[in-house]
């Protein structure tokens, strides 16, 4: 895969904690420096920018002097909320010398599962590009401990290049990229299979979490959104305009696999599903066909909804193959789920196809 520069107009550049650990002052403000160097050039040049960056919670550990991840989440939340003061402090003192402004944006996965809320967010976002500022996003883990049980920014990253329809998504860490059994590097990632999830381990480091597995994760909802997405080093000077200029040359490179519209890709990662409904193989085909989900390919269903909740969709190997709004209540599905009735429990407009061919439940 060869694309130039000029491809990308829109970027997003999510930022890894582990690239905050400088073991002195100076060398934390070399990186925002450099890290900041590179979003102005790239701004002047036309790009629009949006920064997912972690490191609140890192430097709030710092600053209360704990030296692990506290699992006490009321200290949690005092660490993230120290932390991110600092975390815009240093990125504002780096876009100082420069006319560009910041703007700290927090989010919580309600933004995202709430329609009204998540066009909300996407206005937000989209009217500092056009103000020529560069939003600063992070999960509000102050308030929400469900962000805070979710963990990292990798997957917010993904969710946010959906959000703006992003051209490209770069995700920056300690690592060079995705490695293989022999730890060389693999350049070029065009399907995300079970051989490549098996590649990842999960991280170890004490103040942060995450890792290879959420990466991955979060390149294939890139992906699958017909988003790039490329991991790389986060530390290797001039990095960010490297990717941008030659995505396949520097980390790892994930290739999309389909272009999903606007509202499929927030039906299919941009919400969390209420419940599962199990169908079975004609179920499955007419979905793939693009057809509506009928009660008599119904097999089963998990949990309890009401109509328009966004649903899982489980084929009968146990693999997610779509997301969709319940046209019916889990009341009326108990009723005439299997029947020949033929009731419609998800309208084809209402349906986002995950991938017919992915391993495990996402």
């Amino acid at each position: 895969m060869k694309q130039s520069e000029k491809s990308f107009k829109r970027i997003v550049v999510k930022i890894g904690s582990s690239l905050f650990h400088a073991p002195h002052e100076k060398d934390r403000e070399a990186f925002f420096a450099d890290t900041v160097g590179q979003i102005v050039s790239l701004s002047a040049q036309g790009k629009e920018i949006v920064l997912v960056s972690s490191g609140a919670i890192a430097l709030g550990m710092q600053k209360l002097g704990l030296e692990t991840r506290p699992k006490d989440l009321p200290l949690l939340q005092a660490a993230a909320a120290v932390g991110q003061g600092i975390l815009m402090e240093h990125y504002r003192n780096a876009f100082r010398q420069s006319n560009i402004n910041c703007a700290q944006v927090l989010l919580t996965w309600d933004d995202f599962s709430d329609r009204r809320r998540y066009l909300n967010a996407k206005n937000t976002l989209c009217t500092l590009l056009a103000r020529h500022s560069i939003p600063i996003v992070n999960e509000n883990d102050t308030v929400s401990t469900d962000e805070i049980k979710f963990g990292d920014n990798d997957r917010l990253s993904a969710l946010v290049a959906n959000l703006v329809s992003a051209d490209l998504l770069v995700m920056l860490s300690d690592v060079e990229g995705l490695l293989d059994r022999d730890r060389t590097l693999v350049r070029l990632v065009d399907k995300i299979t079970p051989a490549i999830k098996a590649l990842a381990c999960p991280t170890s480091k004490k103040s942060c979490v995450g890792g290879m597995v959420t990466k991955i994760e979060a390149a294939r909802i890139a992906v699958e959104s017909g988003i790039p997405c490329v991991i790389a080093h986060g530390s290797t000077p001039g990095i960010i305009s490297a990717v941008v200029a030659e995505p396949g040359r520097h980390g790892t490179l994930f290739v999309p696999s389909k272009q999903l519209r606007e509202r499929e890709r927030w039906l299919a990662f941009g919400t969390r599903p209420k419940a599962r409904i199990t169908i079975d193989e004609g179920a499955k085909k007419a979905i793939l066909a693009g057809k509506s989900l009928l009660s008599v390919g119904v097999s089963g269903f998990e949990g309890v909804f009401e109509t328009g909740d966004i649903v899982s969709v489980i084929g009968f190997e146990g693999i997610e193959v779509a997301r969709g709004k319940a046209g019916i209540s889990s009341r009326e599905l108990q009723q005439v789920k299997g029947s020949r009735s033929a009731k419609e429990v998800i309208h084809r407009d209402n349906i986002a196809v995950i991938s017919a061919h992915q391993e495990g439940n996402g």
